[in-house]
């Protein structure tokens, strides 16, 4: 059987349809989320997108090291960040064409300082990453990434969609549970 043209193969399909779902699930989470939700810190000192100066501009704090515990707690908005621009932009480093090295690409801690603007700017990264994974199709899906990914090369673009999917649904649970809280009235 033949498939029609445009029409993704059964494992790319498979994998685009559980990153949408993924995607619909966070999405509709955030569906009403106030600015004040999205900068709340529940508790002091938390990771979040702030005011990186007079010029109206909002940056990401940068995560500490791995060997920091406990982790510091982090606001939703630092989340969808985390979501948006640090994984999925981040990961764009990982396809041909994409951006070199991400991790020096200082423009990706700016994030917007409104709700509706990082749902947006993490909305279109989703964008981005899902077209690639699209573009890949299921031949290369499944072999090594290669010399593009330095020390991940070995691993397969499966593997990278699947580890975006669980960023996803890690970050999205701890996004829901803290609207819950703050809905709540935990603040």
């Amino acid at each position: 059987m033949t498939q029609a043209p445009g029409t993704p193969s059964p494992v790319t399909r498979d994998v685009l349809m559980t990153l949408d779902e993924a995607r619909g699930r966070l999405l509709a989470r955030l569906d009403g989320l106030s600015d004040a939700e999205y900068l709340w810190q529940p508790v002091p000192d938390c990771l979040t997108v702030r005011p990186s100066g007079d010029d109206g501009r909002f940056r990401a704090d940068p995560r500490p090291g791995r060997d920091v515990s406990p982790a510091p707690f982090s606001t939703v908005a630092w989340r969808i960040w985390h979501i948006g621009a640090d994984c999925l932009r981040g990961y764009d480093r990982f396809f041909e064409g994409g951006v070199v090295d991400s991790a020096v690409d200082d423009s990706r801690w700016d994030w917007p300082g409104t709700a509706a603007e990082g749902v947006a700017l993490m909305t279109e990264d989703w964008a981005r990453f899902r077209a690639r994974v699209a573009a890949v199709g299921d031949a290369r899906l499944v072999e090594p990434i290669g010399p593009i990914a330095g020390p991940y090369g070995t691993e397969s673009y499966l593997a990278l969609a699947l580890h975006a999917l669980d960023e996803v649904a890690h970050h999205g649970a701890e996004v829901a549970v803290l609207r819950d809280l703050y809905l709540h009235g935990m603040r």
